[in-house]
């Protein structure tokens, strides 16, 4: 029996100046969006992200949708939250350590 096996593609990184000149060419070229990736080589359902996101950024986008700033700043609160956690639990144990190496000293 032979096994396929697929390899998964690299994730692709582009620089928000590069997005924003795709999502330009997306609304002024007056070529459809399918059009526009075909020609450059990406994924429609990437470019539909990013003319969202361009959408949302510009006050345009459904209620509740956060910002590329928001996205930011929340993606850095939440490395902050799990840094003072990591650092929170490391000082539980340190303490608990040195409480329970206090006991043994006063009872030796």
């Amino acid at each position: 029996m032979l096994k396929v096996v697929t390899m998964a593609k690299k994730r692709r990184k582009f620089t928000k100046e590069y997005k924003a000149e795709v999502v330009k060419l997306v609304k002024e070229s007056g070529k459809t969006l399918p059009a526009i990736c075909a020609q450059l080589g990406l994924t429609p359902s990437c470019v539909y992200t990013w003319v969202a996101q361009h959408e949302i950024d510009h006050g345009r986008g459904p209620a509740g949708a956060l910002t590329t700033a928001e996205r930011q700043e929340l993606s850095q609160l939440r490395r902050r939250v799990r840094e003072l956690e990591r650092e929170k639990e490391f000082l539980g144990k340190a303490a608990a350590f040195f409480a329970s190496q206090k006991l043994r000293g006063t009872h030796s």
